[in-house]
């Protein structure tokens, strides 16, 4: 037999009887990448953005589980981000200036008036809770505008998904798994949020203390809408 076969069904034979080691350091790797991708996600998740900013006072005003179930529509527009990114079409709108320029003026405007509606409330009136599905809906469908028109989450998804995705493999697949993780982290991060603004509706129960938190957390809303708009291309 010749050199070369008897090279080739060496090389066959180890890698067959050594798969599962190769298996493993695969994984292994896998892993890593996982440890590394996990606490940096979760920082970006935890920053007090305007969406975690409106989780708090939802909680606040309407109770714990509307804040949480509400959180369901930021984590729609995240995931057709998400999606968006893994088929490469996010590139595009993050190339795009004048499409660029639209999601910002759009979404800065909509902060604003968020932020508007939020210092003229009404702290004397009270607050119920929303339980119906209509205005457990309108509460959803805020955090999804906030989100969508949130052009820094777009460029979250194209500058940070793409840094722990390995081009030798699948990336479709990789990116399916770290964005269910990015979903799963950033829903850990509505349900904090939620419970510091129901632990402060204690501290927030008169008028004027409302009030205060009101226009403070309108004031912060209003700066993200400021920040979003100076957000360099």
């Amino acid at each position: 037999m010749p050199a070369s076969g008897s090279l080739c069904i060496f090389f066959t034979t180890f890698i067959s009887s050594n798969r599962e080691t190769f298996y493993f350091r695969e994984s292994l790797m896998d892993l890593l990448t996982l440890l590394l991708f996990i606490p940096a996600c979760f920082a970006l998740n935890m920053s007090p953005g305007p969406n975690n900013l409106l989780a708090m006072s939802n909680a606040k005003r309407y109770g714990f589980h509307t804040a949480f179930f509400a959180g369901l529509g930021r984590l729609t527009a995240f995931t057709g981000m998400i999606g968006l990114t893994a088929t490469g079409l996010a590139v595009i709108l993050h190339t795009s200036e004048a499409v660029f320029m639209v999601i910002k003026i759009v979404g800065a405007g909509y902060l604003f008036w968020l932020a508007y509606k939020l210092w003229r409330s009404n702290p004397g009136k009270t607050e119920t809770l929303a339980t119906d599905d209509k205005s457990l809906l309108d509460l959803a469908l805020q955090e999804f505008l906030l989100a969508a028109g949130n052009p820094k989450a777009i460029l979250i998804f194209t500058a940070f998904l793409p840094q722990f995705v390995n081009p030798d493999k699948q990336t479709s697949l990789q990116f399916f798994e770290l964005g269910f993780t990015f979903l799963v982290l950033e829903w850990i991060a509505i349900a904090t949020y939620a419970l510091f603004g129901l632990y402060l509706r204690q501290w927030f129960s008169q008028p004027h203390k409302r009030r205060l938190f009101n226009r403070g957390c309108a004031s912060l809303l209003a700066s993200a809408g400021l920040g979003i708009l100076l957000t360099p291309k």
